[in-house]
């Protein structure tokens, strides 16, 4: 069944104003039509049933059925990575709202090669990505922000998985433990400089991690960290 993410209160009966991208999918790519149902989730009241109501090529009303899975929420557990390349970006973030991540928090560090990015375009991809997975919420993508500033203001009751390229680190495996809030830290291509390596080192709440004897881009870094911190702390276990 197709999967929506909305963002209105859902009961039954409930009347949802689709807009005009998701009608369009509906009735334009999915060829939906009235009486079809679809599930839909808003991230606070659990997965929907709901059928067309209304269709248009540019506006689609559903009306909400009844209640199918309740609310769920997934580990506590934030992605910081380094600004990289659009494309390889825009993968770290959907393999985030796949593998469970409940925000994404893009950075700036010393050897960023990029300074912004369509926080729009990425929000989009983690509500595609949310729909497909049947997670019954979206991780949040916030704007960029250099890591100093970040550290700074940084919540000291959320461990942080520091993955330090420099291979003199235990690997995820044996330093995560269940249980409280977690963060992973993936650097820049170039990795982390001498001065910010120092300064994580020293953080309380830092966890530096090897992902293993090769050096892996940017995105292979952050899917393989979140994959083994789900092994070892997350929902997979």
């Amino acid at each position: 069944m197709i999967r929506l993410f909305v963002p209105h209160d859902l009961a039954p009966g409930a009347s949802l104003d689709l807009d005009e991208g998701q009608s369009r999918y509906l009735a334009a790519v999915m060829r939906q039509a009235v009486g079809d149902e679809v599930a839909v989730f808003n991230g606070r009241d659990g997965e929907w049933r709901a059928t067309l109501a209304k269709v248009g090529k540019k506006a689609v009303t559903l009306t909400a059925l009844s209640r199918t899975r309740p609310q769920e929420t997934g580990p506590d557990l934030d992605l910081v990575v380094a600004l990289v390349k659009r494309a390889r970006l825009e993968t770290i973030v959907e393999k985030a709202a796949e593998l469970g991540a409940r925000r994404v928090l893009p950075v700036v560090t010393e050897r960023t090669n990029a300074d912004h990015t369509r926080v729009e375009r990425l929000q989009a991809i983690a509500v595609e990505a949310s729909e497909q997975t049947g997670r019954l919420d979206v991780p949040q993508v916030l704007e960029p922000e250099k890591l100093d500033r970040l550290l700074a203001r940084w919540d000291v009751g959320r461990q942080l998985l520091f993955c330090d390229e420099a291979g003199d680190a235990p690997p995820v495996l044996a330093v995560v433990k269940a249980g409280g809030p977690w963060a992973i830290l993936i650097g820049p291509e170039g990795g982390f400089s001498a001065r910010e390596r120092a300064q994580l080192r020293a953080l309380p709440y830092a966890v530096p991690a090897g992902l293993g004897p090769r050096i892996l881009r940017a995105d292979t870094a952050a899917i393989s960290a979140l994959t083994l911190w789900q092994a070892a702390a997350g929902d997979w276990r």
